[in-house]
């Protein structure tokens, strides 16, 4: 596989072992390394985490350390789609970006919804005053296709080398998970200052010490014992989906970013959504609203490859599993791939953690 990164054995073994499932004990890097040399990876705690460290000095990784679950968090976002005229693309595409609700925005390769773009907000009812603004200043009409259904969201990327498992219908990775406090999850839907504290102090990575939990303490002023447990039980609550690295796909060469959007019989969804969202290579897949006479699909499956070709076979996998539920036509189904990055600020997650903190 060609990267845009030349990366050593070792350094493939560590993007491969840890996209999750690291440890949530004191001192992690030494049983995370003690797995990798059970499995066959021959490294210590020091050089596991200078390996890190490097690999996200040279942009490899986007950051280590927990991948937090904004909607677990509080508030809402919300996927959009619009149409930017290519005379007043710029213009209408800068008017968007202006407002500072929005996060992610793409132009992606539709005939007429060419701008995807992310709304997040505090309060949920928040989404239709943005949208309102951004119609009446564009002059543009907005469509909101918000999350109905999740059946998947995990982003892992893999390379070629140690611990890559077997190509697109095995998964790589060693789970260590199972290392940490024994915790309960709670019915809690807020958070507690301290947990807001938390949230927002790991929002943007781990520190890169042997001791990210104890650093993670002293910065928010909490006991350690108490944020490995609370750590943990996010994780068994949702409101951490995973804790490890967190790859570049584009600096991993996955560079072909498919968006395939489905108009599936409506009492099929809850059989195919599993199916799909169980092929290794669909990183997200989600049920969202059609729009009549404008946008007539109501599943979402995003796969990302390494070629155009290897996107592609993995764009007709996706098919074929569909095809064993219901006779898709050529008409049921298109694939937006992403053309420009319009914008990408991340989630903010202060002003919806502050919302939905609970008094002490």
């Amino acid at each position: 596989m060609t990267t845009d990164v030349d990366l050593t054995d070792g350094e493939r073994a560590v993007v491969n072992a840890f996209q999750g499932g690291f440890p949530v004990v004191e001192r992690p890097f030494e049983d995370a390394a003690a797995a990798m040399r059970d499995h066959g990876v021959d490294i210590d705690a020091a050089g596991l985490l200078a390996t890190i460290r490097d690999l996200d000095q040279r942009g490899v990784l986007s950051r280590f350390g927990a991948l937090v679950n904004a909607q677990e968090i509080g508030g809402a976002a919300t996927l959009v789609a619009m149409h930017a005229p290519r005379d007043r693309f710029d213009e209408v595409v800068d008017l968007v970006n202006d407002h500072r609700e929005v996060a992610h925005n793409y132009e992606r390769d539709h005939p007429h919804l060419n701008v995807w773009f992310v709304v997040s907000v505090a309060d949920e009812d928040r989404v239709d005053d943005v949208l309102a603004d951004i119609e009446d200043e564009t002059g543009q009409e907005t469509y909101n296709l918000p999350k109905q259904r999740e059946f998947r969201v995990e982003a892992k990327f893999y390379v070629d080398g140690p611990l890559d498992g077997d190509g697109d219908d095995a998964a790589a990775g060693i789970d260590c998970s199972a290392l940490g406090p024994d915790v309960a999850p709670t019915d809690d839907a807020t958070l507690s200052p301290a947990e807001r504290d938390l949230v927002l102090e790991i929002q943007d990575g781990f520190p890169l010490t042997e001791t990210p939990y104890g650093d993670i303490a002293d910065a928010i002023g909490q006991d350690v014992d108490w944020v490995l447990e609370t750590v943990k039980r996010f994780e068994r609550e949702g409101k951490i989906r995973r804790i490890g690295v967190v790859p570049n796909h584009y600096a991993l060469g996955y560079t072909e970013n498919g968006m395939t959007v489905w108009n599936v019989p409506d009492e099929v969804v809850p059989e195919v959504g599993p199916k799909v969202a169980a092929l290794p290579f669909v990183t997200h897949c989600y049920r969202r609203p059609r729009h009549e006479g404008v946008w007539p699909y109501n599943f979402f499956a995003m796969t990302h490859g390494r070629s155009e070709a290897e996107s592609q076979r993995r764009i007709e996998r996706v098919r074929e599993v569909m095809s064993e539920h219901w006779d898709v036509s050529d008409d049921d189904w298109a694939s937006l791939f992403s053309t420009q990055i319009l914008k990408k600020t991340g989630i903010r997650m202060a002003e919806r953690a502050e919302a939905n903190t609970r008094e002490q």
